[in-house]
């Protein structure tokens, strides 16, 4: 059973599978906490459902907590290409998109985000080792995988393609979220255009297509399993951002969904 269900991968040592699950469990206890409303303290969630008070709080801008959150990620993405230089076109594709995912997310703190709360350090940190070591992992599994028979099934070139739809529609609606301001305003405002019409998160159904993009390329299993922890981590914040936005805008349209178009 458990060969069938690793066909489409290489094959993993115990230390890839050991950190494949814990990506997931941490991932997955991290969605189901955001629908338990103990959010990530950031964004629209800065201060709602916890119980230290505000005073109390050690807090960075929104900008540079997202810079510090995505640099270390880009930075491990970027040096693999000097540490594993001879590598085959697999995996030069899987550090390529990888190091540019977080490349773009950086340009976009940067350049196209509009900001108007703070980011509390205590969520910060394990945010941005959640990335890194995601990253690092990524990588080395992919290192760990080369010399390996090829799986069954052959997923890169549908995967790379599915990495681009997937960072495309999530920059497209990342610019359609900056349009809402001008720049000095701060408050928040209902998105529309785009598929912001069916679900309130088009960018994380869009990040989630780019994760798993990355997956099938690499077509490991932490890779298998990053997209997979992503995907429950942005489905509970996703829930969350929907049902904040039916407590703060009382036109909020009922039959815009959280992440998937009429159905979740």
């Amino acid at each position: 059973m458990e060969s069938t269900l690793l066909k489409p991968f290489f094959p993993s040592p115990f230390l890839i599978k050991a950190m494949s699950a814990v990506r997931v469990a941490t991932l997955g206890y991290g969605g189901l906490s955001e629908v338990r409303g103990k959010h990530k303290q950031y964004s629209k969630f800065l201060n709602i459902g916890e119980k230290k008070p505000i005073e109390k709080k050690i807090q960075v801008s929104s900008r540079t907590g997202m810079l510090i959150a995505y640099t270390p990620a880009f930075l491990a993405g970027a040096a693999s290409f000097g540490l594993f230089p001879n590598d085959d076109l697999r995996f030069l594709l899987v550090k390529s998109t990888l190091t540019f995912h977080f490349f773009k997310r950086i340009l976009e703190v940067l350049f196209v985000h509009r900001y108007s709360g703070g980011m509390e350090v205590e969520s910060l940190i394990p945010i941005t080792l959640s990335y890194f070591t995601s990253s690092v992992f990524v990588i080395y599994a992919q290192h760990l995988a080369q010399g390996l028979p090829e799986p069954a099934i052959d997923l890169m070139y549908p995967g790379l393609l599915l990495f681009l739809i997937g960072i495309s529609g999530n920059f497209y609606h990342h610019r359609l979220l900056s349009k809402l301001r001008s720049k000095d305003d701060r408050e928040y405002k209902v998105p529309k255009g785009g598929l912001f019409d069916l679900v309130i998160c088009p960018h994380y159904l869009f990040e989630i297509l780019g994760i798993l993009g990355i997956s099938l390329t690499a077509q490991t299993l932490y890779a298998f399993s990053f997209f997979v922890g992503t995907t429950l981590y942005l489905s509970g914040r996703s829930y969350s951002t929907r049902r904040w936005y039916l407590s703060q805008f009382k036109d909020f349209p009922k039959d815009v969904k959280a992440l998937i178009p009429l159905v979740f």
